[in-house]
């Protein structure tokens, strides 16, 4: 594949108000591309929009949006033609986890966390794939998480939502070949990010929080691959990690994880 000209992309951010969504825009925006930012905290959206237009000379835009609601891809799409916006990359980053024995969990919660990390990530992939294979010169990441790897106890919602991203980016991977799209998914260990502000600081156990440029780093590394690959994980003992679980049976790996999970 070719090598990625920032300066033609216009990219779309989900979950762009914190964490990995601000690291991937000024990571993007420091090489040329233009950004859309999508949150719900309007006031946070318009401050990095308007930091990344005066650091690096690009457009960004601020599209406060629940990204729970109902037929999102939609409203999200709609969104962007009323600005006369033309995406030609998007990051499906939004979402969160719960920390916590599944039959004492809320339940509300719990269709939001698979709402918002399955169902829309879904919708909005779906919106925007048909003009980003189009343009052909773009790339679709879908983030996941390590979590995606394993059955996790105390997290069992959040894992599986990441295991069905993973799988259905991974599918995407191979539909995309022949279109020019590069889609990738990017799977974060523990990251210093607002994630432990819903999960519960438990949810990182003893684990060393990678700052989140090593995600973005990670992410657009591997699009620059001659030999594209589906997905990958962020740091040398994730990925090999990647590698070593395929050795337990599914028994033995959840049991291994649930030893883990504090």
């Amino acid at each position: 594949m070719k090598h990625i000209d920032h300066r033609l992309q216009t990219t779309l951010i989900t979950g762009a108000s914190s964490g990995i969504g601000v690291a991937f825009a000024r990571q993007l925006a420091a090489r040329g591309s233009n950004i859309v930012l999508v949150a719900r905290r309007k006031e946070r959206l318009e401050a990095l929009a308007a930091e990344l237009e005066a650091a690096h000379g690009i457009r960004a835009w601020a599209i406060p949006l629940d990204l729970t609601l109902p037929e999102v891809g939609r409203l999200l799409a709609e969104a962007v033609a009323e600005r006369g916006i033309s995406v030609t990359s998007v990051i499906n980053n939004a979402g969160f986890g719960t920390h916590g024995p599944f039959h004492a969990s809320d339940a509300h919660q719990l269709r939001e966390q698979i709402t918002l990390n399955v169902t829309n990530l879904v919708d909005i992939s779906r919106s925007f794939v048909e003009p980003l294979r189009a343009n052909g010169s773009g790339y679709l990441i879908n983030v996941a998480s390590m979590a995606a790897y394993f059955p996790s106890p105390k997290m069992a919602v959040y894992a599986a939502t990441k295991a069905f991203v993973l799988n259905f980016t991974e599918a995407l991977w191979q539909e995309s070949l022949d279109s020019g799209l590069r889609v990738l998914t990017v799977s974060p260990g523990a990251t210093a990010t607002e994630f432990g502000d819903t999960a519960g600081a438990d949810a990182y156990g003893n684990a060393r929080l990678r700052p989140p440029s090593d995600v973005v780093e990670t992410a657009l590394r591997e699009l620059e691959r001659t030999r594209s690959r589906p997905s990958v994980a962020v740091g040398r003992a994730n990925r090999s990690l990647t590698k070593l679980i395929r050795l337990f049976s599914r028994r033995r790996l959840v049991l291994i994880a649930a030893n883990l999970t504090p």
